[in-house]
């Protein structure tokens, strides 16, 4: 099953950011898939294989 998400979305991870939130902020697209935590406004990038593993939801688009 694939998720549709997009620049902009706000996606729900599998695993809590240790500053407690699971809440996270697409902000770059590619091969590679960049997020930004909404609670401390922390970036992470991970590749798009591992990113769909960890992804739980797409809460909006």
């Amino acid at each position: 099953m694939m998720k549709e998400y997009k620049l902009g979305s706000i996606v729900m991870m599998r695993k809590e950011h240790p500053c407690g939130s699971n809440e996270w902020i697409i902000t770059r697209v590619g091969a590679d898939i960049k997020i930004k935590c909404k609670k401390c406004e922390r970036s992470i990038m991970l590749t798009r294989i591992e990113f769909n593993k960890k992804l739980k939801k797409v809460i909006s688009e």
